[in-house]
C-alpha cells in the first residue's frame, strides 16, 4: 500500500478546502491530532504500530469536513456526523486505498455501531463504523483530545470521558479501554502548538 506523505496530504487539503478559513481549521486540527499520536507512539509498547500509516490517518481523518461547507462558507453542523463517510468517499475518488479511507469513516466518537445509528436516528447508512486495527484505534483515540470547536484548547482524558458519557456508560468503558491500550498524552507539552496560525488570503 502506498502511504502519502505530509506534503501530498497538505496539497489534498488545499485542493478540497472551500476557503482559507476551512483549511486552517481542518488541516491544523489534523496536524494537532498527529502531534498527540506521535507522542504516544514514542512509547516502546507501541513500537509494533506502523507510524507512517498512523501519521497519514491522522492527517487525513477529517478531510470530509470540507464537503459540509455550504456556498455561504458555513459548516452544516446538523449533518456533521456524515463527515467521516464523506471523507471516505473523497479519498476513494482520489484513488487511495481502502485502508486509508477507513481512517475517515471509522474514527467518530469511540466507534459508532449500527445500534447507535438506528437509536440516535443518525443521517448515515446503518452499519458498524468501528476502528479495528491498532492504527485505526490510535487515530480515533488521538482525535478525542482536540476539538475544532475550540482550536486553542485540548481536552483532558477525564474531560472527554465526561463528554462521551452522555452517549452511554458503554462509551466511557470503550474510551477507558483505549486509554489502557495507548496511555494518556502529555497535553501540557502539546498545548503551545494549539493556537491557530493567522488566516491569510
Amino acid at each position: 500500500m502506498r502511504i502519502p506523505g505530509p506534503e501530498e496530504i497538505r496539497a489534498l487539503h488545499e485542493k478540497h478546502a472551500p476557503t482559507a478559513e476551512a483549511f486552517a481549521s481542518v488541516h491544523r486540527h489534523c496536524e494537532l491530532v498527529w502531534g498527540v499520536a506521535e507522542q504516544l507512539l514514542a512509547s516502546p509498547r507501541l513500537a509494533h504500530l506502523d507510524a507512517e500509516l498512523v501519521r497519514a490517518g491522522c492527517l487525513l481523518h477529517d478531510i470530509g469536513v470540507y464537503r459540509l461547507y455550504g456556498e455561504d462558507g458555513r459548516l452544516d453542523h446538523k449533518n456533521y456526523i456524515r463527515h467521516g463517510l464523506l471523507g471516505h468517499e473523497l479519498l476513494e475518488s482520489e484513488g487511495y486505498s481502502a485502508a486509508l479511507c477507513r481512517f475517515c469513516s471509522h474514527h467518530t466518537g469511540v466507534g459508532l455501531t449500527r445500534q447507535d445509528v438506528v437509536r440516535q436516528n443518525l443521517p448515515v447508512p446503518p452499519a458498524d463504523y468501528l476502528a479495528e486495527t491498532p492504527e485505526e484505534r490510535l487515530v480515533m483515540y488521538a482525535d478525542k483530545f482536540h476539538s475544532k470547536s475550540h482550536p486553542e484548547r485540548f481536552l483532558t482524558p477525564d474531560a472527554y470521558a465526561a463528554h462521551v458519557g452522555r452517549f452511554g456508560e458503554e462509551k466511557v468503558t470503550a474510551f477507558q479501554a483505549l486509554r489502557e491500550e495507548f496511555g494518556d498524552p502529555d497535553l501540557a507539552r502539546l498545548a503551545p502548538q494549539a493556537e491557530l496560525p493567522p488566516v491569510t488570503g
